[in-house]
């Protein structure tokens, strides 16, 4: 069902199409009430009935509104109105980073800019129990003012923060019969693709893929055909960026790609040693009707923006904080040392000594 302009719908006026899906079609909208102009997605007539494609979309709205973050996008409302499912998002002007990689690579610079941000946004919701599970270029949104937007959380799961914290077997708020295959090929972790049960660890695994393309302009995995390429996904390594002819990747990047794209996801014994730059969960405890093993995992551990930035060895753009403060986000700030004198001090006890 296409909503032509000027069609209401509840206090939303219907503007211009802004694309089309298989899950939904999305307009853009005024808001009557607040006089502004916003998203409206709408689930198709022919989903009206099916009762996984209404659980699909009202677990994405209710995913997107238990965060808030400037890097996942904004929700306003959701509701029905005659018979109609839709929900109401912040409206973004600018492109998904699928068309930026229509290029080729986008340069480390930029690349590791984006990659910031992308990892903020998983952080923020992985902090609060959710997986996007459908993580790829598609789903990443870049503004025109080049800051990134996390989309699409119609796979999500919802999973203990606690689990996820200690790596423990997670609690499924939405659980998936094992088997299922849920994700885009290409961007799908080893587990994911084996059908078994997936927790954060898959977001980082397509966090890698995603981080690859944007410094490489190629896939991590790909191949004749979505066989294939789950097959390579679970036997093959990505090549290497000097086989690629990329430059300028620092040896630090390289590695968080590497070790974002690990294909082992069982619990190992001990946690990556500290002087690697790799933050590892805190060690879980041990209560009674869990499994006494240590559960630590080649890709257990966090991306966070510090990791990037310091692997990268390049300066990012000042955020809003930062500028406020006159420094750079990505620069420590100077401690005062005892062995260096600053010449202020040195001209006092130069007058002084006289």
């Amino acid at each position: 069902m296409s909503l032509s302009p000027g069609t209401g719908l509840g206090p939303y006026e219907i503007l211009a199409p802004l694309g089309a899906g298989g899950m939904g079609e999305v307009y853009r909208a005024r808001d009557r009430r607040l006089d502004r102009d916003v998203a409206v997605k709408v689930l198709p007539e022919r989903l009206t009935e099916d009762v996984n494609a209404l659980s699909r979309f009202e677990r994405e709205c209710k995913a997107v509104a238990a965060l808030s973050h400037p890097n996942i996008l904004a929700i306003y409302d959701f509701g029905t109105y005659e018979g109609v499912r839709y929900a109401v998002t912040e409206l973004l002007e600018g492109a998904t980073l699928r068309g930026h990689l229509e290029g080729g690579p986008i340069g480390v610079r930029k690349a590791t800019e984006h990659g910031l941000e992308i990892a903020r946004g998983l952080a923020a919701a992985h902090e609060r129990g959710i997986v996007h599970r459908d993580l790829k270029p598609e789903n990443v949104f870049v503004t025109r003012d080049g800051h990134v937007k996390i989309l699409d959380f119609g796979l999500a799961k919802s999973i203990d923060p606690v689990a996820l914290r200690t790596t423990q077997a997670p609690t499924v708020a939405h659980a998936t019969e094992p088997g299922t295959i849920l994700g885009t090929v290409g961007y799908m972790s080893p587990e994911q693709v084996r059908g078994q049960p997936v927790d954060h660890r898959c977001d980082i695994f397509a966090f890698g893929t995603i981080l690859y393309e944007m410094l490489t302009g190629r896939r991590a995995f790909r191949a004749d055909s979505a066989v294939e390429t789950m097959n390579a996904i679970l036997t093959e390594e990505p090549s290497d960026f000097a086989e690629v002819k990329v430059r300028d990747v620092s040896s630090g990047l390289e590695r968080i790609v590497r070790r974002c794209l690990e294909k082992e996801s069982k619990p190992s014994r001990e946690c990556p040693p500290r002087n690697r730059r790799r933050r590892c969960w805190p060690r879980p405890t041990i209560r009674p009707g869990n499994d006494p093993s240590p559960s630590f995992s080649s890709r257990t551990w966090r991306v966070t923006p510090k990791m990037l930035i310091s692997e990268s060895g390049l300066p990012t753009r000042r955020s809003p904080s930062s500028q406020r403060s006159g420094r750079s986000s990505c620069v420590r700030p100077r401690r005062f040392s005892a062995t260096r004198t600053s010449p202020w001090i040195r001209s006092r006890r130069a007058a002084s000594s006289v």
